[in-house]
C-alpha cells in the first residue's frame, strides 16, 4: 500500500504565501525589472530576497513564476492547444509530481508564462504515494480526451524508483487507446530539446523545444476544478 503522502505541503506556506502575497508580488515586480534590463536571475533574486527578508522557499518561488518577457512571449507562441492523433514526449516526472502536489493541495505557483510550478526538488530521490496513480490517471484522461495518438513518457533513470513509476504508468495504460511508451533515460531535458508536443514546465526545456502542451494546467482544470495557485505576477 503506497504511503499517504501530503506531497509538497510545508506548514509555513499560509503565511510565506497567502498573509505575505503583498511583499512577494513587490519583490517580484522589482526582479522582473532587473533581469528585463540585463541582470542574471540568480545574484538579482538573491539581491531581492535579501532587500525583501524572503525565505528561501519564497525566493525559489520568485525565480520559478517570473521569467523575461522574452522568453514569455516565445513560449506563449510555441503553446499548442490541440493534440488529435497526435504523438505527444512527456517530462514524466515533472507533471506526475507536480499533479501529486495538486492532489494534496499544496502550493502550486501560477507563472508568468502560464504554466504550473511546484516548489518540490527531486535531489535523486522520488517514491511511489497514494496521490500517484490519481496523477497518472489524470494524466490518461486528459490525452484520450485531446485525442492523442502515442504518448513517450521520458522518466530520469538516475531518479529513485523511476522503474516502479515506469510499471505504473504502463500498467494503468492498459486497455487505453493511447499507445504509451515508456523510456527510463539518462538527461531527459537533452531528449526533449527540439520535440514537438512536449508537456513541461522545466523552464530550460520550453526554451528548446519546438512546441508544448499545458496538460497539468488542463488536467487541475478537469479532474479538480477551482485551485487556489499562487500568482506573484
Amino acid at each position: 500500500m503506497p504511503d499517504v503522502v501530503k506531497r509538497g505541503y510545508m506548514p509555513s506556506d499560509d503565511k510565506e504565501f497567502i498573509d505575505q502575497i503583498e511583499k512577494l508580488r513587490e519583490a517580484g515586480e522589482v526582479l522582473y525589472y532587473l533581469i528585463n534590463r540585463g541582470y542574471q536571475i540568480k545574484p538579482a533574486s538573491t539581491f531581492v530576497g535579501n532587500h525583501h527578508l524572503l525565505s528561501e522557499r519564497q525566493r525559489l518561488a520568485l525565480a520559478r513564476s517570473i521569467s523575461l518577457k522574452d522568453s514569455i512571449e516565445e513560449r506563449v507562441a510555441k503553446e499548442v492547444h490541440e493534440l488529435k492523433d497526435s504523438v505527444v514526449y512527456i517530462d514524466t516526472f515533472n507533471t506526475v509530481i507536480t499533479l501529486e502536489i495538486a492532489f494534496s493541495g499544496s502550493t502550486l505557483l501560477y507563472c508568468m508564462d502560464g504554466t504550473i510550478r511546484d516548489l518540490a526538488g527531486l535531489r535523486g530521490t522520488y517514491r511511489i504515494i497514494d496521490k500517484t496513480d490519481m496523477a497518472v490517471e489524470a494524466i490518461r484522461k486528459v490525452l484520450e480526451a485531446e485525442g492523442v495518438k502515442e504518448a513517450h513518457f521520458l522518466i530520469d533513470a538516475p531518479i529513485s524508483n523511476s522503474g516502479r513509476l515506469r510499471s505504473k504508468i504502463e500498467d494503468m495504460f492498459i486497455g487505453s487507446y493511447v499507445n504509451a511508451i515508456c523510456e527510463v533515460i539518462n538527461d531527459v531535458d537533452k531528449n526533449l530539446y527540439e520535440k514537438e508536443r512536449v508537456i513541461t514546465s522545466d523552464a530550460i526545456i520550453l526554451d528548446n523545444c519546438r512546441s508544448w502542451y499545458n496538460l497539468t494546467g488542463k488536467a487541475i482544470q478537469t479532474e479538480i476544478g477551482y485551485y487556489p495557485f499562487v500568482r506573484i505576477l
